[in-house]
C-alpha cells in the first residue's frame, strides 16, 4: 500500500497550451495588453501634427505652405493633419509605410535637406514619390475623406463636375489631377513624358456612375435649365424696357427739332422715319433669341489649351466642348484673366477697369436667301489703356465685331469654335516672332507686313505645344506647300470669316487658312448703331456662294460659330471672345436657331 499523497495543483498553476501555466498566460496577456497599448500610443503620436513639425526641415518648409490651404483651415472646421494624406489607414498597409519612413529617418540624420536649398533641390523627387504611390494606391488616402461615390454634383462647379464623371468613365484617380493642394506645387517640373505617364487614366479604376451621382446630374441640370429661361426672360423685358425708352427719346428729340424748325409733327416723323430707315428689313419678333457672353481671353491660345497649364486638356483632347465644363462661368473667367489674378498668369498687360465679360444677346433668322443675325450689348465705360499712347488702340474704330463659321472638316472647330485660329506665335502673342525674322521666303506666301495673323492647323507641317528646350509655341513658319493648302480648302478646311469696323462702317469679308485673308467673298451687308449706351450690329449674309472661303449654310446641317467683340477702341488680342457654339437653320438643337420667316 503506498504511503504517496496526490494534491491537485492550484487554479494559477494549471497547464495550457505548450505548457504554460494559466498565471503564466496571464501574465503574458497584461504584458501583451501593456505592451500593444504602448506600442499603439506611440504610433499614434508619431501621426500628429505636433510630432510632424518637431524638425525644422518640416516646420520651416512643408508646414508653412501646408497652414494657407484649405486643408488646414476651412468652413466646416475640420483638419486634414499630415498623416491624414501619407499614412495609410490599414494597419498592414501602415505598418509597411512605417517601416519606410526608417529611410527618411536615416536622412534627417544625415541632415540631406535640412537646409531651405537642400530641400527645393529635392522637392521634385520626394514629391513624385508621393504621387507614385498615391497613384498606386487609387489614392487611397483621399478617398479616407472624399468617396467619389458619394459627392453631390449639386453642389460643384460645372467643370468638376464635368471632371468627375471623366474620372468615373475613363479611370482616373484624385491625385491626377489635385497636385499642391497641401504644398508648393512642381507639377510644372515635371517632363511630358513623366506627366503623361504618371496622369494617364487607369482602366482598373473605372467605376459605375453610381445612380445618386446621375440623379444630381439631372437635377441640377433642371435646374439650370430653369435659370436660363429666367434670365431670359428678364434680359428680355429689360431690353423691351430699354427699347421703349430709347423710341421715347427719340420721338421727343424729333418732336423738339421739328418745332425749332418750324415743321410740323407729320414733317417730323417722316424725316425720323427716312432717317432710321434700315436697308435690312427684317421682323425681328420672330426671330430667336440667346443670350452669348464673351469674355477676355488674355493670351490662352490652341497652344494652352492643348499643353500642360490647361487642366482640361485632356477633356478636350477627348472630344469635350469647351462650355461643357467652363459654359457657367463665363464671367468668372474673364474676370479673373482681366485683372491679372488668373493662376494661370494670361494677363501681363493688366488694363485697370476693363470689363471681364459682356452679355450679347443674338436673334437669329433667315429666308430663302439670306442669313440674319442682330448682336446687341451694352457699350462699357472707356478705360483708357495704360501702355498706349493717348490709351486708345484703335482711335478710328469704338467697336469691331468679327465671326467665323466652319464645319467639322477643320479640326478642334467642333469643340472651341475660332480658337484653332489663334496661336500663341501670332502677332501680340507671347511667343510673336521678332520682325527680323519674317522675311525671306515666306514673306513671299505670307502677307507679314503687320506681323503674323491669325492661321489653322491644317496649313502646318508641325505645331509646337511643348516648348522644349525654349522652342517657340505655334508653328507660323511651317508652312505647308501650295498644293496642300489648295487642297485644304477645297476639302473646307477653313475658317469663313465676316470683320465690321464701326469706325469707317467697313465689311470685311473672308476667310482664315493659312493666314487671315480678307478678299471680300459674297458682300455681307451690316447696319451698327449706338442707343442710350447699346450697340446694336445687323448681318446679312447669304446663304450660298460661289467664292472660295465662303460657308454655304444649308438646312438639316449644323455649323460651328464663335465670334469676337473689339470694344473700346481695342486691338488685336485684347478682344472679348466667346467660345464655340453652334449654329443651325431651324433646328432647336443649336444654339443659335436661325428661324425661317
Amino acid at each position: 500500500m503506498s504511503n504517496e499523497t496526490h494534491t491537485t495543483p492550484s487554479f494559477w498553476s494549471r497547464r495550457l497550451i505548450l505548457g504554460t501555466t494559466v498565471a503564466g498566460a496571464v501574465v503574458f496577456f497584461v504584458v501583451g495588453i501593456i505592451f500593444w497599448g504602448g506600442f499603439n500610443t506611440a504610433m499614434e503620436a508619431t501621426n500628429t501634427l505636433e510630432f510632424c513639425t518637431t524638425c525644422h526641415e518640416m516646420e520651416d518648409n512643408v508646414y508653412q505652405e501646408y497652414k494657407p490651404t484649405i486643408h488646414y483651415s476651412n468652413r466646416t472646421g475640420v483638419r486634414a493633419e499630415c498623416s491624414d494624406c501619407h499614412v495609410p489607414d490599414p494597419w498592414v498597409h501602415k505598418m509597411v509605410r512605417k517601416i519606410q519612413a526608417s529611410k527618411e529617418v536615416f536622412y534627417w540624420l544625415t541632415g540631406k535637406i535640412d537646409t531651405r536649398e537642400k530641400f527645393e533641390e529635392h522637392r521634385l523627387s520626394l514629391a513624385k514619390n508621393v504621387w507614385k504611390a498615391m497613384k498606386e494606391t487609387d489614392s487611397r488616402e483621399c478617398r479616407n475623406c472624399h468617396n467619389l461615390e458619394s459627392m453631390n454634383p449639386e453642389f460643384q462647379k460645372p467643370r468638376a463636375r464635368k471632371q468627375h464623371l471623366n474620372a468615373f468613365e475613363t479611370g482616373q484617380t484624385c491625385i491626377d489631377c489635385h497636385k499642391g493642394i497641401a504644398h508648393h506645387n512642381v507639377r510644372d517640373k515635371l517632363s511630358d513624358e513623366e506627366l503623361e505617364a504618371i496622369e494617364a487614366p487607369n482602366p482598373d479604376y473605372i467605376r459605375p456612375i453610381p445612380e445618386m451621382y446621375k440623379n444630381g446630374l439631372a437635377r441640377i441640370k433642371e435646374k439650370e435649365i430653369e435659370e436660363k429661361i429666367k434670365a431670359k426672360e428678364e434680359a428680355e423685358a429689360a431690353k423691351a424696357a430699354m427699347q421703349a425708352q430709347i423710341d421715347q427719346a427719340v420721338a421727343a428729340a424729333l418732336a423738339n427739332a421739328g418745332a425749332k424748325a418750324g415743321t410740323s409733327g407729320e414733317n417730323a416723323s417722316s424725316e425720323q422715319s427716312a432717317d432710321s430707315a434700315s436697308n435690312i428689313n427684317l421682323d425681328w419678333n420672330k426671330a430667336s433669341s440667346v443670350d452669348i457672353p464673351v469674355f477676355y481671353p488674355g493670351q490662352a491660345s490652341m497652344e494652352w489649351i492643348l499643353g500642360r497649364s490647361h487642366g482640361g486638356k485632356r477633356a478636350f483632347s477627348k472630344g469635350d466642348r469647351c462650355i461643357e465644363c467652363h459654359g457657367e462661368e463665363i464671367e468668372t473667367l474673364g474676370n479673373t484673366i482681366v485683372s491679372g489674378e488668373s493662376e494661370k498668369d494670361l494677363e501681363p498687360n493688366v488694363i485697370p477697369g476693363k470689363r471681364g465679360s459682356i452679355p450679347v444677346t443674338i436673334n437669329a433668322s433667315h429666308d430663302d436667301e439670306y442669313l440674319y443675325l442682330r448682336f446687341s450689348w451694352a457699350e462699357g465705360t472707356h478705360a483708357p489703356v495704360p501702355f498706349v499712347e493717348g490709351g486708345k488702340m484703335d482711335p478710328e474704330n469704338p467697336m469691331k465685331l468679327a465671326f467665323m463659321i466652319a464645319t467639322d472638316d477643320v479640326e478642334y472647330a467642333d469643340r472651341a469654335g475660332c480658337w484653332g485660329t489663334c496661336h500663341a506665335d501670332a502677332n501680340t502673342m507671347p511667343f510673336q516672332p521678332k520682325e527680323d525674322l519674317l522675311g525671306g521666303d515666306l514673306a513671299k506666301r505670307l502677307n507679314l507686313s503687320d506681323g503674323v495673323t491669325k492661321y489653322i492647323k491644317e496649313t502646318r507641317t508641325k505645331i509646337e505645344l511643348k516648348g522644349r528646350r525654349g522652342k517657340a509655341l505655334g508653328g507660323w513658319d511651317k508652312l505647308k506647300d501650295q498644293s496642300d493648302i489648295d487642297a485644304a480648302m477645297a476639302d473646307n478646311q477653313y475658317m469663313d470669316l465676316l470683320r465690321y469696323k464701326s469706325g469707317s462702317k467697313e465689311v470685311e469679308d473672308g476667310s482664315i487658312l493659312a493666314e487671315r485673308d480678307m478678299h471680300g467673298g459674297q458682300g455681307a451687308e451690316v447696319e451698327a448703331s449706338l442707343k442710350l449706351g447699346t450697340w446694336s450690329v445687323i448681318v446679312k449674309r447669304k446663304l450660298t456662294s460661289d467664292k472660295p472661303g465662303d460657308i454655304n449654310i444649308e438646312p438639316g446641317k449644323v455649323y460651328n460659330f464663335g465670334f469676337a467683340i473689339h470694344d473700346d477702341y481695342s486691338s488685336a488680342r485684347y478682344h472679348h471672345v466667346s467660345f464655340g457654339y453652334k449654329l443651325a437653320l431651324d433646328n432647336a438643337e443649336a444654339e443659335i436657331n436661325a428661324v425661317k420667316q
